[in-house]
């Protein structure tokens, strides 16, 4: 049944694309956040649906769209030069078969990313992007937080859609996300036009939010709980009650403690001691090792360039002592091909130092664009005017969701976050756009000179 309705729902999206292209966009979307072949037994895990999905796309944007109103930017060009860069990267590579697998998705979440401003011309193409994106990752989103209410959570044990524990449905990763989406959730709630905002599209955020604080506890990492704590402080600026902002979250996590598993609590108190616990320690030892190696290869290793690492771990638990004469057990244990556990140091080990500047100036200059149209737009009146800026925080606040997470888990190439680079140049270029003839219109209107009596 589940196969039957997957398979239904993916042959719609291609036939609505045949009457509007621009759906055929969204189809990829959809497609390449859930990965529906990979839950699928049936027609979808025998047809390349993400890649038909992705030539759709291209082909009805190419062949059908008008582009009258496609603008290039900056931050896109920045796209093609680290594309071009990890191509050149790749054919350098320390490990050329494994580089070329991780290639085979990488270049397709940079295309991606660079075609999807191109077809945002609108605010309701805007708008049916960033809805997409929230019902797709909420999908798995509320399937996490079902197995989380239900007992059936644990670090690396939490089963989604499908029992693999990569890409987006990796933990940490799709903690980071799922946190990362919340604003994107409220926007949708609070500005859609598609839905009505009524109160069952209240509830259903409301919901959609609980289910996505969930995913930290129900996958047990570490990197979700610090997203949380950083989307609170954002939050700060936009809520209108800080105080009570404040109180009624407090009074949340203490309620919730009680209820956490003890092997939450374990798990989150190695946050302030890193060093007793072995995977935070490695996360360490490689971090150090990617130094030592683009001290020798600043260009980087390309793909997978960890896997010539070989570590050595040290670990100190406390076994007793008084306050002043602290007795530790010391354990070392040897470790080698270790994944980098960090987007910096795997976009340093694997582009090196120009990889690395590309990569920042990329993420950087989104966070500083997103300030600019907030400040923009946020005292201009009429009901037109009042779904700009919030969209830009939004997509302001997931991307330094997203910057902080990347700091512990190896997300530098993870698709969603270049979906969410590409609304963020879709957002930029159609604002700068429509606003364009109203600044003219302003800047030529005559300024009537009175006469002296």
């Amino acid at each position: 049944m589940l196969n039957l309705a997957l398979t239904g729902f993916v042959a719609l999206f291609v036939a609505l694309g045949a009457r509007r292209p621009f759906v055929w966009v969204l189809a990829y979307l959809y497609i390449d956040i859930l990965a529906p072949q990979r839950i699928s037994w049936g027609f979808l895990s025998a047809v390349p649906v993400s890649l038909v999905a992705f030539i759709l796309a291209f082909a009805g944007w190419a062949l059908f769209d008008d582009k009258r109103d496609s603008r290039f930017t900056l931050r896109q060009g920045l796209i093609v030069a680290l594309l071009l860069y990890c191509g050149l990267t790749t054919l350098a590579a320390d490990f050329p078969a494994e580089a070329l697998e991780k290639w085979s998705w990488v270049w397709k979440a940079l295309i991606f990313a660079l075609f999807l401003p191109l077809t945002l011309r609108t605010r309701l193409r805007i708008e049916a992007a960033a809805l997409v994106m929230v019902l797709t990752v909420g999908a798995i989103i509320i399937d996490g937080g079902i197995k989380t209410l239900a007992g059936g959570g644990g670090y690396g044990t939490l089963r989604l859609f499908v029992d693999n524990n990569s890409g987006l449905y990796e933990g940490s990763t799709l903690s980071t996300v799922a946190v990362a989406v919340i604003p994107l959730i409220w926007w949708v709630v609070n500005h859609g036009t598609i839905f009505p905002r009524d109160r069952l599209v209240f509830l259903f955020g409301l919901a959609l939010t609980f289910a996505a604080v969930l995913i930290p506890i129900g996958t047990q990492t570490r990197t979700g709980l610090i997203c949380i704590a950083v989307i609170g402080v954002l939050s700060l600026r936009t809520v209108k009650r800080r105080g009570l902002f404040v109180g009624l979250a407090g009074l949340a996590a203490v309620v919730a403690v009680p209820f956490l598993p003890a092997s939450y609590t374990q798990r989150m108190s190695t946050i302030e001691n890193h060093s007793s616990d072995q995977s935070a320690s490695t996360r360490v030892e490689v971090w150090k090792w990617t130094l030592r190696y683009v001290a020798d290869h600043p260009f980087g290793g390309g793909f997978e360039a960890y896997r010539g690492n070989s570590i050595r771990v040290e670990t100190r638990k406390v076994q007793g002592g008084s306050a002043n004469n602290v007795d530790f057990e010391v354990n070392h244990s040897f470790d080698k091909a270790r994944a980098y556990h960090s987007g910096y140091f795997e976009m340093l080990g694997e582009q090196g130092w120009p990889g690395l500047t590309i990569w920042l100036w990329l993420m950087l200059a989104g966070i500083w664009q997103m300030e600019r149209l907030q400040r923009r737009w946020r005292r201009r009146e009429g009901a037109e005017n009042m779904w700009q800026a919030p969209l830009a925080g939004a997509l302001q606040q997931a991307q330094i969701v997203y910057m902080v997470g990347a700091l512990f888990v190896g997300v530098a190439y993870q698709p969603f976050i270049f979906m969410i680079i590409g609304l963020q140049c879709g957002l930029w270029s159609y604002l700068k756009r429509t606003d364009q003839p109203v600044r003219s219109a302003k800047a030529a209107r005559p300024v009537m000179k009175v006469k002296p009596a």
